[in-house]
């Protein structure tokens, strides 16, 4: 099976794999750069960052690239308009928002040439975002890591989408070899993102201890907690998570007002961070559902050279 090349508004990607967001700081400008540098599109994890950071992390990204390089931000973020203003001034080549949906970003694209590729996991979502002039869509399932909107399953909720909009549609979750990537493409899809595979990686920004923390996950350890901006959110159960289910996680102390919304069960931001430095008994380790699937630790040219020939070996 041949790949087809991923056309979002001017850009071509050679290799259609959006490499997910993932936040807090997981996916930074190495990563990024990395992926974009096989062909595909590159995601710095926005949420999280300082203006500042995410200047120097952009600028990073492209001394690194040529390909093309995105961000992802959770509009549920406080900061959320400023931070896309922030990227846009920097030339960021497109925004994903997602953790809920915005209006108003639309009219920041539009102004601004940038493409605007929102994450959606309903019908009614999608068709809104193509209305407002989104680029594309990502159809996220309920397979992916972090924020979930949805508990169907991407292949159920793509071909849906795929039908009511005419812009190229995203499939994303649970999507870790290439005949899961080949499997989308035959839904429908016009291209993948992934996100799990590539935080096992080696240019991921995780810290040594949670990528081996990766790695000795079972589908038994995938679960589901309650996260503080009102959505669901899949992890890798740990003993912070099972505070969270269990419902004697300890509330912030402090708070830094990072949400527009958030119910202070726990600090979202600070207990990423304890994950992505390598704090796995204390830290949230946000996952994809097919986390077990991944063995090994490799470099981004090392994923994209097994995926793409797992793909040429497919039969269609």
């Amino acid at each position: 099976m041949r790949l087809p090349e991923l056309r979002i508004g001017q850009l071509v990607a050679k290799v259609p794999i959006i490499q997910g967001g993932m936040a807090v700081r997981l996916s930074t400008a190495r990563l990024a750069a990395a992926v974009a540098e096989q062909g595909g599109i590159g995601l710095i994890a926005a949420s999280g960052m300082t203006f500042d950071e995410l200047r120097q992390e952009i600028r990073l990204a492209r001394s690194l690239t040529k390909g093309i390089i995105g961000i992802n931000i959770m509009v549920a973020a406080r900061q959320f308009a400023n931070i896309v203003k922030t990227a846009i001034d920097e030339g960021i080549d497109l925004i994903v928002p997602g953790a809920g949906f915005s209006r108003d970003v639309f009219a920041l694209g539009k102004a601004s040439g940038t493409p605007i590729v929102p994450i959606s996991s309903w019908v009614k979502g999608a068709k809104i975002a193509e209305t407002l002039g989104a680029a594309a869509v990502i159809v996220e399932g309920k397979e992916a890591g972090g924020h979930l909107g949805t508990d169907q399953p991407m292949s159920t909720i793509l071909p849906k989408i795929k039908a009511a909009v005419k812009i190229p549609v995203i499939a994303a979750g649970g999507i870790i070899t290439g005949k899961d990537i080949a499997e989308a493409i035959k839904l429908g899809a016009d291209g993948v993102q992934m996100g799990t595979r590539f935080a096992a990686s080696e240019e991921s920004n995780a810290a040594p201890a949670l990528k081996e923390f990766y790695l000795k996950a079972k589908p038994e350890d995938v679960v589901h907690i309650q996260s503080p901006v009102g959505l669901p959110g899949q992890a890798i159960k740990n003993p912070f998570a099972a505070k969270i289910i269990e419902g004697t996680v300890e509330p912030p102390v402090s708070c830094d007002a990072c949400l527009k919304h958030c119910s202070r069960n726990f600090c979202i931001i600070k207990a990423l961070i304890r994950a992505q430095q390598g704090d796995i008994e204390n830290g949230l380790v946000f996952t994809g559902e097919y986390i077990h699937k991944i063995d090994e630790i490799l470099s981004v040219k090392e994923i994209f050279t097994r995926l793409l020939r797992e793909v040429e070996d497919i039969q269609i």
